[in-house]
Parts: C-alpha cells; structure tokens; sequence
C-alpha cells in the first residue's frame, strides 16, 4: 500500500463510520484489507484500493471501511459483567416490566460471542414473567454471517467458555463447535451503523456496546454514545467496557461500566 493508499482508508472510515485509523500502521491495514482482496479477485491490497479510487465503488468501500472496524471479542468477556446483568440488571427489568417485554441489544456484537453469552445466560436462568427479546447487530456483515452460522473454533471456544457450559449448549465437528439452535435462535440480527439513526430500531431495556468506543473519532464516540443513550427506554440501561465513560448518563457506583436513565435506588446500591 503507497500512504495515499493508506490515507483513503483512514478517510473512508471515518466518514463512514466514525472509525479512527491511523495510516501510519502500515501493516495493520495490509492484514485487515488482505483477505478483502483476495475475495474480491485482487491481486494486492493496492489494486483493491486502487479500484476503490477509480471505480468510485461504493460497494468495495464499505468492505473496506467494515474490514477496519473493531473485531475483538470473546465469549463472557469480563465476566462480572454478566454475573451483574443476571443477578441484578434482568431481576430488576422483570420487575418493573411484570407481564411485558424486555428488549436486549449487543451493539458492535462482532462474530456474535458477546450476545450469545448473554442468550446462554438467559437459556440458564431467564428472569419469570416477561418476554426476551434479543438483538444483536454490527457494522460487518461478515462477521454477522459467521455469528449467525454459530460455528466456533477451539481457540474461540477456549476464550471465556466454561466446559459447562461447551458441553451443555455446544456440539463437537470435526473442526469447531457449532452452537445448539435453540441458542441461535434467541437472537435476531441486522446490520446496523451506529452513525446513522438509530431511531428505526425502537427502544431497548438494556443496549450492550463494549469495546467499541476507543475506536471510534472523538466527534463520533460522542454521537454514537448521544444515539445509544436515545435508544434507552426509561430505566434502561447502557452497559460499556469497564473504564469506558458515558457522559450523558449517570454512572452506577461500584458497577464498572454501566450507565443507567432512572436506574432504581435499589440496584444501585
């Protein structure tokens, strides 16, 4: 890749999506772009990038731009957090939503090992009296196929999963795991921008966008945060990496990286 190369992709993805590439970091876009080329029949990162200026590629553009957004994840990733959202954060919703419905969304999701922690969680232990729903979405649509199939390697699979609970919601392949359906199909999905409207997905109880925000452009972190605050209902809650901020909600003591809008006394304690 030639820096003008380099200096497209960083500008493509942050009018894209908000997403803060530093074209200095040569090899890092080259292992990011390489297999978009080779899918896309190119001989070199350059060529693609090259189709991506010429062409005027609309298409092409967004595979890079996806390609660049964060992948990262693992399944229960900072376990405590999911212990919290059990323990605390469902019973609570329950409560306050008896007979109704909960809507549970995983932001940023990846290749899906985030929500479904949280779908295992609630196969194991889902709170009485109300529907759950959960949603989960992300910028890639690769990664959205991959999360949708359910199919995980050893190393995947070793990253965060109890055998418990391999054994309990897993079955082997020749090369992988392949999640049970009755997990899978607790979860819908949808390719989602988070720098675009959010207002067309409704309203959640509790959104989970972990990992994400160190990525993102100043201007955009605050914009993607100011959509994802409008898209709590009352009592809602925001859940971000531990150490990540939410300056628009107000942060739960003790409770690293949830954010609530009118979280309950009682929880908060």
């Amino acid at each position: 890749m030639t820096p003008q190369d380099r200096e497209l992709i960083a500008r493509l993805s942050a009018e894209r999506a908000g997403l803060r590439v530093d074209p200095d970091k040569a090899y890092l876009l080259e292992n990011r772009l390489a297999p978009v080329a080779r899918r896309e029949g190119f001989a070199s990162v350059h060529d693609l990038v090259c189709a991506i200026r010429d062409r005027d590629d609309d298409r092409l553009a967004w595979r890079a731009v996806e390609a660049m957004s964060p992948a990262e994840t693992a399944f229960f990733r900072e376990p405590q957090t999911f212990a919290r959202i059990v323990g605390e954060v469902l019973p609570d919703l329950a409560m306050r939503r008896a007979g109704g419905k909960i809507r549970l969304w995983s932001a940023a999701c990846g290749t899906g090992q985030e929500v479904y922690s949280l779908a295992m969680a609630l196969a194991e232990s889902a709170p009485p009296g109300v529907t759950v729903e959960v949603f989960a979405s992300d910028l890639c649509e690769r990664r959205l196929e991959k999360a949708q199939a359910g199919v995980y390697s050893q190393f995947e699979v070793q990253r965060g999963l109890s055998a418990r609970r391999l054994v309990t919601h897993f079955e082997g392949l020749d090369d992988g795991f392949s999640l049970s359906p009755r997990v899978r199909q607790m979860v819908r999905w949808r390719r989602v921008n988070l720098m675009e409207d959010l207002g067309r997905l409704g309203q959640f109880d509790l959104v989970l966008c972990r990992g994400l925000l160190g990525h993102l452009l100043e201007d955009a972190r605050a914009r993607v945060l100011g959509a994802l605050e409008r898209t709590l209902a009352p009592g809602g809650w925001l859940v971000l990496g531990e150490g990540e901020a939410a300056p628009g909600l107000s942060a739960v003591a003790g409770r690293p990286g949830f954010h609530g809008r009118g979280v309950s006394a009682r929880v908060a304690a």
